[in-house]
């Protein structure tokens, strides 16, 4: 591992968890890229100096940030280019992307699954930009950008084929109310995120049906189950230890946080919102939405039994009533 890694980082997106993460970096980094789609937005943000849209109370140093709306740009000038767009726009985003990156290192912070492919992104990446495995690492929770922003204590899992590049970018994020984890199980940790948006969902359907907190309790322990077995199926593991952080730490904050998007959103379902009202109302993607449907048609080749995620596919999906798919849902629960 060279002591240049990781170089110049480019940050790719503009949300809250990207705003997060750019806060984390510059605390460590003497300056960072940072690509958003929109030049107005930038323009607001060198004008203000904070992110006009998403945490609004976290001031930046605009002077060590390089801003463009370019994604050429910033690949160019990257030595690493940290993902933190929203899984539903990520081809979109990329799309645009004609720079070389094959020999770039890349970090994903993608919470999601690429759709149509139904692939991770660290698979997407290599298959389709040539980047190496060993070159891609992935950021896993739990942690809330809303909380990071607040400076409160918040856990990170950096996972990568090669530890030395997980461990070096781990420092680059590490501070006081920081904590770093480094990992090899990139593909757990990628599904991991997926899953535990689908079973927030589930969490907040219940929570918004009143249906009391046993129930929820049993909910969110068959949704560790569930994910285990989806796990050793897809990306065997002897080492992997299902209530790690990043795994279980990382469904508990989902499930129960009133900064989740994604219990949020099942919340209102379960309060009587139709599926499209409640992503009308959203101001932010609910991640689990999609990754719903994605991980639906990846288990059709594993074929796992997931009765949470087939409840919550039938709810989104199906148009099938939430008193119906959470009642045939419990069937299963142990």
């Amino acid at each position: 591992m060279s002591e240049y890694y990781p170089g110049k980082i480019a940050v790719m997106g503009g949300g809250s968890w990207a705003t997060a993460l750019a806060k984390l970096l510059l605390r460590n980094c003497p300056s960072i890229i940072w690509y958003m789609r929109r030049q107005d937005r930038i323009d607001e943000f060198l004008r203000l100096r904070h992110n006009p849209a998403y945490l609004t109370d976290v001031v930046f140093d605009t002077d060590r940030i390089h801003f463009t709306c370019d994604i050429n740009e910033a690949a160019e000038l990257a030595d690493t280019l940290l993902l933190v767009m929203p899984s539903p726009y990520f081809k979109s985003h990329l799309a645009k992307l004609t720079a070389d990156i094959s020999g770039k290192c890349v970090v994903s912070a993608v919470k999601g699954i690429v759709p149509d492919d139904n692939e991770p992104v660290t698979s997407y990446m290599e298959k389709h930009y040539g980047v190496s495995p060993d070159r891609i690492t992935v950021i896993g929770g739990p942690c809330h950008a809303e909380e990071v922003a607040l400076d409160r204590p918040s856990y990170l899992t950096i996972g990568c084929d090669d530890i030395a590049r997980a461990e070096a970018f781990a420092h680059c994020l590490s501070g006081n109310n920081i904590h770093t984890i480094t990992s090899t199980d990139v593909t757990g940790i990628e599904f991991a995120a997926v899953l535990k948006n689908v079973y927030g969902i589930a969490a907040g359907i219940i929570h918004g049906m009143k249906c009391g907190d046993n129930l929820l309790a049993m909910t969110v322990s068959n949704s560790i189950r569930e994910m285990r077995l989806f796990l050793d199926a897809a990306s065997p593991r002897e080492d992997r230890r299902i209530c790690e952080s990043v795994y279980l730490g990382d469904l508990l904050v989902t499930a129960y946080s009133r900064f989740s998007r994604n219990h949020n959103f099942g919340s209102m379902i379960g309060n009587g919102y139709s599926v499209r009202a409640a992503r009308m109302e959203m101001e932010q993607t609910a991640e689990g939405y999609y990754g719903t449907k994605c991980m639906h048609d990846i288990n059709k080749i594993y074929k796992v039994p997931m009765p949470i995620l087939e409840g919550v596919y039938d709810i989104l999906y199906r148009g099938v009533a939430p008193a119906k798919a959470i009642k045939r849902m419990c069937v299963d629960f142990i």
